[in-house]
């Protein structure tokens, strides 16, 4: 199989695709042949060295793939060679091939793509997990979505519409018409206007009941400002940290300086009546009947068309490099996605 690995902490140079044997399936394992692989910013932060969770390197990331069952291990195992499976991956998602739990793993429905089933796993949960668990999103919240033009942004796009709430998304000018098409109320160019005033403006100053924050230092400053009494800020993510090739003390003291340690104190909260939580989807790896739930109810929307999986482009396996490079310019407009060329045919088995 082949394989990209980090092999140090840096730019996108630092990827390389190496041969390694084929994985083998044990006892309720099944081996994929892999044809799609989602990118998320997390693997780029790991390659800069700046996600905790990532194996130091030589390593080789990537937490969600879709593909086709290439081979079953022992036991009671519900699928066979020849179903269209994705799923979640502890690391090692960008392979060929992958061995994975059988109870891991999803039937893609009839109608989508390998690559609109890579988009689901990280992107569709961490929404989910966000709005619907956390948050409890309902008719009439007005919510906040930072970077609503990534995978989760899109995805919480999706559920917010679904659920009837106002949806504000932060997003660079060029993506707002289709932003718009797609059932955003109110969009900012976080580049030309201050979110916070904008986001004042649109609500009158009241601000808003839920802010999805993947970004992070001095933007979790705002967000707290923003919220409403009994309003809920979700952080998942630090983007903000990525602004060079590799971690760096001159990143990490001036972004430590942004952050609003203070208004995070249960004091605070309790006087402002407004909740903060975080989220990390890949510290939920062992809520396998959680996670289960979540994604069947996933599948039913997608089937019932409140979700649609949006791909902005596709690169082949051995140009994840220049994939990396793409996603940090900011130039997408949804999931960025690696694939993978055919082993045999991809014609799905009969139900």
């Amino acid at each position: 199989m082949r394989q990209v690995w980090i092999t140090r902490y840096g730019g996108p140079n630092v990827l390389e695709v190496r041969e390694a044997p084929d994985p083998i399936p044990g006892r309720g394992e099944v081996r994929v042949q892999v044809r799609a692989i989602g990118i998320n910013f997390a693997d780029i932060m790991a390659r800069k060295g700046l996600y905790p969770d990532a194996p130091k390197p030589p390593c080789v990331v990537g937490y969600e793939i879709a593909g086709v069952v290439e081979e079953v291990g022992s036991g009671e195992i519900p699928w066979r060679a020849g179903d269209w499976v994705f799923g979640l991956t502890p690391f090692g998602g960008y392979s060929s091939a992958v061995v994975l739990p059988a109870d891991h793993l999803f039937r893609i429905p009839e109608g989508m793509t390998f690559e609109e089933a890579a988009t689901l796993p990280v992107n569709y949960l961490t929404a989910y997990a966000a709005l619907l668990a956390m948050a409890r999103v309902q008719s009439g919240d007005v919510v906040l979505i930072h970077n609503i033009g990534g995978g989760v942004g899109l995805a919480a796009l999706d559920m917010c519409r679904m659920k009837g709430a106002t949806i504000i998304g932060t997003a660079s000018g060029w993506k707002h018409d289709r932003l718009r098409a797609w059932g955003a109320d109110m969009l900012i160019d976080y580049r030309r206007r201050d979110f916070e005033e904008g986001v004042l403006s649109y609500t009158g100053g009241k601000g808003v009941d839920i802010i999805l924050d993947p970004i992070g230092g001095a933007y979790w400053r705002k967000d707290m400002r923003l919220l409403r009494p009994m309003g809920k800020l979700i952080c998942y993510g630090v983007s903000s940290l990525s602004t060079g090739s590799r971690r760096s003390l001159l990143t990490l003291l001036p972004w430590a300086a942004r952050v609003p340690w203070l208004g995070f104190t249960p004091i605070s909260l309790m006087n402002h009546n407004r909740g903060v939580m975080g989220l990390n989807l890949g510290h939920m790896w062992d809520e396998k009947e959680m996670l289960k739930a979540w994604m069947l109810d996933i599948l039913h929307w997608y089937e019932a068309g409140h979700i649609h999986p949006r791909v902005d482009r596709t690169f082949p396996l051995e140009e994840a490099a220049q994939a990396h490079q793409y996603i940090e310019e900011r130039r997408n407009l949804g999931k960025v996605v690696l694939t993978v060329e055919e082993k045999f045919s991809p014609s799905r088995q009969a139900r």
